[in-house]
């Protein structure tokens, strides 16, 4: 049930940032069409392609985490006897599950008490923009309760 869990998650949070590297190509593409042809680039291109790389960032940190592809030096893991290595990753894990909860609920309360100010490019409410925080921190949260703490050699995602 974890597993299966674990790989709908993960492709939901895969389709959602290829969505939005796609999108963030997009906007690219004609903010440099638009630079070429008309002259200049409207002011919202950049601000938008900010938004969309760290929602991408923070939505693909779950994922890279679980299949451990992230980048870290686990040399320390690798000479220490098994049952240091074990507490040294029961440690990381359960610093990862702190401070990600932490995160995505103080990052919560933040994007909702800037919803007032509005992005100078775009125009729109900032509480948009800064929900990929706690939406990002929660998925790193998720993932990393339902791996547990330990590497899953039955987790093929």
């Amino acid at each position: 049930m974890i597993i299966k869990t674990l790989r709908v998650l993960s492709r939901v949070s895969e389709t959602l940032a290829g969505l939005l590297i796609a999108s963030n190509l997009m906007v690219l593409l004609y903010g440099v069409a638009a630079r070429y042809l008309a002259g200049r680039s409207p002011i919202w291109m950049d601000e938008l392609s900010r938004f969309l790389i760290i929602g991408t960032v923070l939505l693909t940190a779950g994922v890279v985490w679980i299949r451990n592809e992230h980048m870290r030096i686990n040399l320390l893991e690798q000479k220490l006897p098994s049952k240091w290595a074990s507490a040294l990753k029961l440690y990381q894990w359960l610093l990862t599950v702190v401070i990600s909860g932490a995160f995505a609920w103080f990052s919560w309360h933040y994007a909702f008490s800037v919803g007032r100010f509005t992005t100078m490019g775009l125009g729109i409410s900032r509480t948009w923009p800064m929900l990929s925080m706690p939406l990002g921190f929660l998925m790193l949260f998720l993932f990393a309760i339902l791996r547990g703490p330990f590497e899953r050699k039955d987790l093929q995602l």
